[in-house]
Formats: C-alpha cells, structure tokens, sequence
C-alpha cells in the first residue's frame, strides 16, 4: 500500500485556483518547456513574464508586490553573490535613509555607483547614527561604514562633513555619491563639496561616457561635463541593484572623528499637520475604500494615528475623499513605509499604486480579497468596531505614556 500514488485533490485545486493565497507556492519553478509539436512553450502567467504585446503580466500571488511567497525566497536565494575581496579603489555613497531606511533614491544611488565601481571597485555606504535597514546586501553595498554618536544625530551637517572628510582621508575614494535631495543630501553633499574644495556635479540625472549629464535652466536644458569626484544626483539616475547580493562588510574608521564647534542648534522636529503632506512623500498612510462605512470614525482614526489620509478610486467617485488623495495607477503612486488599506478589495491599478510601500495593513471582510493576499498584516472584522478599537488602544497607549513621565 506504500507504493501507491495518492493524489490530494485540494493541493491539485489550489494550483489551479490564481486567486487563491497558496496558489504561487504549488507552483512549479519551471517556466518554459517543450510542447508536443517540438515548440518552445512559455507561462502567460509567471512571474515577471512580458506578453507577445510587450505588456507585463501582473502576478496577484503578491511576489512581485513584495509578499512573502515561497517562491520569492526561492529565487532571492538564488542571487548571486558579488564579491570585491581585495577592491582597487572605493565608490562611497552617503544616502539620505530617511526613518532610518533606504529610499528609492537611495537605491538608485547605489545603482550608479555599481556602474562607476565595474569589477574592479567596492561601493562603501556611509551612514549616521543608528538604522533600521536589513537589505543593504541586496541593495549593492559591498562595505559598510556606520558612525555612531550623539554629535551626528538630528540635524548636524558640520559634524557630519568632520565625519566624511576622516573618510576621505582613510579610504580616499575615488568618488562620492550623494542624492540632490532636500532630505539633507543636497546641503550637505554642497557643504562636504566645499571643504574638500571640490566642483561637485548636481542635479545628475545620467553618467554615460565618461560624462556627467546634469539638469540646468530651471530644468529645462542639461548640462555635460567630465565625471566629478562629487556628485549629486537626482532620483532615477540609475537602475537599481536588483540581479546581484552583495557582502555589506562592517568596515570601521581607524581615528576618532573631531568634534567640531557647531554654531547650528538643533531644536527638534516640527509637528506637521498631516493632511497638508503630500501623498507622495506620505511616509504613514491611512487608505480607505468602499468598505468603510463610518467615514466620520475613519477620519478620527487617521487623526489619532497621526496619518495621511488617502483613498481608494471608488470612495473618491463616491465624494467621501478628494481627487488628490486618490491611491493608485490612476492616482497618486505611493511609497509609505506603512499603508494601511480600510476596505479596499485592492484593484490592479490600486496595487500598481502600493507596490514600493514597504508594509502594507489590510482591514477587510472578505479574507479572499487580493488585498489581503498583498497584505503584509491582515485584521478580518468589521471597519467600525476595529478602527474604535484601535482608538482605545492609542489612547490607552499615550496615557500610559504621560503616566511614567510624571
């Protein structure tokens, strides 16, 4: 009786089911094969498969959204690893890791820093203070520089050229790489620019031949001169690392960095309403959609969280929500580390919208929705009496809070 094959006719209807959660992990890993009549077949619906039309077809399992299939992890694995033992000579960026992580930009710096370091070179990234990031190695750094100390956190710009300039003297790269952000890269790649007594390259939107091609004229002409030691570029410079894993190796400095005399102080950040943040810089969003049926309690709930409210298409057809807080292909593309998804099923065009969120919170009825199969978290209720709960809990959370301060 051992030797018999038995089938499972559950396992048999989920790898047909597309829709279903478990549907990408009964898949088989192969993609093509050979049809009856000598002809090479393909899968339309693998991932990342790019159709006869040219059109990419859109996986719904969430691997290519950012969930965690099993076979997403397979093929992560499978990268391969970059390595620069003994490197010639050293590509440093310095990113702007706002909240503590790699932005978009930031990875699109990494990216053209692959691009000037070849074979021979290894991309050091520089960072200030502590971070939260754990994919340096996917994102291309091959070492990685961490300076700790209350004199670089919040806003310290002289200290922090102290601190580049004591790089610059151990490892003496051959160039830096900062983004032209107002996220702090582009004052304090000017400033490092201007100690080192340097002509920095800004607004760099291409580096081909040797060239630095740079945005001048209000934006509407480009300038090219030769490759700087210093550039500052713009986002989407580059494609980002996304074929190779690199080592990230901790690398130290081999002297103290000098305190300098600051004459800046810092007085803290400002609280900013969050209704007045732009959807697109939003870091925490706070979505709703056709499933929200108290919208008086769902604005109370964004204000206690202290989030940015966005929506889905319908409920802006519906008028509960304004046209610019719309989420989605046909809206606003969004990169909030946090989006939490308040009745909404989560249509093509809505997950095209999220797909650079880093965590994605679904609160939904139906459980077989693709939002929350893109979901990172999942709450599967009612909208009202979770988001009161979620009320009490922030408030419960605050008063405890002022209880041990006083």
């Amino acid at each position: 009786m051992s030797d018999i094959i038995r089938r499972d006719p559950r396992a048999e209807w989920i790898a047909r089911n597309r829709l279903h959660p478990l549907h990408a992990a009964m898949q088989p890993l192969q993609h093509s094969w050979m049809g009856p009549n000598g002809v090479i077949r393909k899968n339309p619906h693998g991932i990342g498969f790019i159709g006869p039309n040219g059109i990419k077809r859109i996986d719904r399992s969430g691997a290519q959204q950012g969930g965690a299939s099993k076979r997403s992890a397979t093929v992560e694995a499978q990268m391969p690893l970059h390595q620069v033992p003994q490197p010639v000579f050293y590509i440093c960026v310095v990113p702007d890791m706002v909240g503590g992580r790699l932005s978009s930009h930031d990875r699109d710096l990494l990216g053209l820093a692959h691009q000037l370091a070849g074979s021979d070179g290894a991309v050091l990234a520089v960072i200030f203070g502590e971070h939260k990031e754990i994919t340096f190695a996917n994102a291309g750094v091959d070492r990685l520089l961490v300076l700790e100390g209350d004199e670089f956190s919040g806003y310290a710009p002289e200290q922090r050229v102290q601190g580049l300039r004591a790089v610059d003297n151990q490892f003496n790269p051959r160039h830096w790489l900062l983004p032209d952000s107002r996220s702090g890269g582009g004052e304090l790649g000017r400033r490092f620019a201007a100690a080192l007594g340097e002509r920095p390259a800004t607004r760099v939107w291409q580096v081909k031949d040797q060239q630095c091609i740079g945005r001048a004229g209000a934006g509407l002409q480009d300038l090219a001169r030769p490759v700087a030691r210093l550039i500052l570029a713009a986002a989407e410079c580059a494609e980002p690392v996304s074929e190779t894993r690199h080592e990230a190796l901790p690398v130290e400095l081999s002297t103290t960095v000098a305190r300098s005399l600051t004459r800046i102080e810092d007085l803290g950040a400002v609280a900013v309403d969050p209704a007045a943040i732009p959807m697109a810089e939003a870091e925490f969003i706070f979505s709703g959609g056709n499933g929200v049926k108290d919208w008086a309690l769902f604005h109370r709930t964004a204000q206690a969280l202290g989030a940015t409210e966005g929506a889905s298409r319908v409920a802006v057809d519906d008028g509960f929500m304004a046209r610019d807080r719309q989420v989605g292909a046909s809206g606003t593309w969004v990169t909030a580390r946090v989006y939490v998804a308040v009745g909404i099923s989560g249509a093509i065009q809505h997950l095209q919208g999220i797909g650079a969120c880093d965590k994605v919170v679904a609160v939904n009825l139906d459980p077989g929705c693709d939002m929350i199969k893109r979901a990172d978290l999942s709450v599967i209720g009612e909208s009202a009496e979770i988001l009161q709960a979620l009320i009490d809990a922030v408030a419960a959370y605050r008063n405890d809070a002022k209880r041990d301060a006083a």
